[in-house]
């Protein structure tokens, strides 16, 4: 591995873990300082592995060290996590040659003095990587003590332990465990269709003409899964023939029942994706208003829609506590923004920056857009709320709260069979998962029945 490399990692690991930075926009910064593909994706692999194991690594780190990790220098901290993930995870770099370039980045930081330090407690690692001794997996998770259990999910498996607790609660032992289980593993590059532009089965053969193949959604029409190749090295990447959208943000997206002539407002719209769904739904005649009050996310919107060329999508920057539109919607989306709980197989970094507190301001919020909402939509429209969390604070808590605050609404089942199967006894739209290997999202559709 390049210095460029290695010292490049650490820099997006510090960006995420210091600046509160989200993921995509740490590796942005960094990225025009590597040239090379290759470089770029190492360094995406090392950071997000260092981010999804962290907790394990932590473990490892700590019996490997003479200090407590809260008395290490944070930097030689994330040091030690990027070099143990390469150590215990990759095999393309001989482990001296990591624990090498480890010690040689010390001196990059101006911390030449812990070489010695962060030296033994690699090579420690590196001599006892094969009797670690981490939480096992119990046997029988029904019948195992809870706290086994939970210090395997927390630390082999990875994920913070207050929340390791509440899907505990929730769903059991062994949901809870199949779920880390998801969300340890590498998330597939899944695209939807532009059908303004193509059909499924014409973008597959074009797909495999580039040497990038793939699956057909079990869940959406509309969507692929790409289990070879990337499709955005290829020359239809810049075609506007599909856009990338994660499977159950597309099955979100589809439950509008958009039609030519609809009238459509996304409260909360970047990145686009459900109003790019709306737009095609409506064979791009109507009107898809799409608002952020964030310029730079506005901004991205309309690129995106100058990139697929769309006639009904426009964009607003307004914000969704104070909406500008009259009562003429026939849908409102309120899209909302949440702790992301929902997505911790493709944003590890969320894992380590959520707090149970966090879940009553993002509920707050989400109330609010979700009460602004009702002034834009028109006698007998419908507002979907949705979300990417998997937590009832945000999700069912808020609806309900809305309901009896707004007598004039009700839950409305989906229309689309496609759903069928995610739709609880309540009306609600929930995707979990250890049950339908999608990541946790959640929705529901709200009828005005005052038409």
């Amino acid at each position: 591995m390049r210095p460029t490399v290695r010292h490049a990692a650490l820099k997006v690991l510090r960006k995420v873990q210091t600046q509160q930075l989200d993921l995509a926009n740490a590796q942005a910064q960094i990225r025009p300082r590597l040239t090379d593909r290759r470089d770029r994706a190492l360094v995406h692999e090392i950071v997000v592995g260092t981010l999804r194991w962290r907790a394990k690594l932590d473990f490892v780190i700590q019996k490997a060290s003479s200090r407590a990790l809260n008395r290490i220098d944070v930097d030689l901290l994330d040091l030690l996590r990027l070099s143990a993930y390469q150590l215990l995870y990759l095999d393309r770099v001989p482990a001296h040659a990591v624990v090498y370039e480890a010690v040689n980045l010390t001196t990059e930081l101006g911390k030449k003095s812990a070489a010695p330090f962060i030296n033994g407690v690699l090579r420690t690692i590196e001599r006892e990587m094969a009797s670690q001794q981490l939480p096992a997996r119990p046997t029988n998770s029904q019948q195992s003590d809870r706290s086994d259990v939970l210090d395997y999910l927390s630390i082999t498996q990875s994920h913070p332990r207050w929340l390791m607790e509440r899907w505990y609660d929730r769903y059991g032992a062994d949901a809870t465990i199949a779920w880390t289980v998801f969300n340890n593993a590498v998330a597939p590059i899944s695209l939807r269709v532009n059908t303004l532009k193509c059909s499924t089965s014409r973008l597959t053969e074009e797909l495999l003409a580039c040497a990038v193949e793939t699956r057909p959604s079990t869940w959406s029409p509309h969507a692929l899964i790409v289990t070879r190749g990337n499709p955005q090295d290829t020359p239809l990447a810049t075609q506007g023939l599909f856009w990338l959208q994660d499977e159950a943000s597309q099955l979100i997206g589809e439950l509008v029942t958009a039609k030519p002539g609809s009238q459509i407002l996304d409260a909360c719209a970047a990145p686009g994706g459900k109003a790019l769904i709306a737009a095609t739904h409506m064979k791009d005649r109507g009107l898809v208003v799409t608002a952020d009050v964030r310029p730079a996310r506005t901004k991205l919107l309309a690129s995106k829609f100058k990139e697929y060329l769309t006639q009904s999508t426009k964009v607003v920057r307004s914000d969704g506590r104070a909406l500008p539109f009259p009562p003429v919607m026939q849908w409102v989306v309120v899209d909302a923004p949440c702790s992301g709980l929902g997505t911790l197989r493709r944003d590890p970094d969320i894992r380590w920056k959520r707090t149970v507190e966090d879940l009553a301001q993002f509920a707050k919020l989400q109330a609010q857009l979700l009460q602004e909402a009702t002034r834009a939509i028109e006698p007998g429209g419908r507002i979907l709320y949705s979300t990417c969390s998997s937590e009832p604070e945000e999700n069912e808590h808020v609806v309900r709260q809305f309901l009896h605050n707004n007598p004039r609404f009700v839950i409305e089942r989906p229309a689309n069979p496609q759903v069928d199967p995610l739709i609880d006894q309540d009306g609600f739209v929930r995707t979990l998962p250890y049950r339908d290997g999608l990541e946790a999202f959640f929705a529901a559709q709200l009828k005005d029945k005052t038409a």
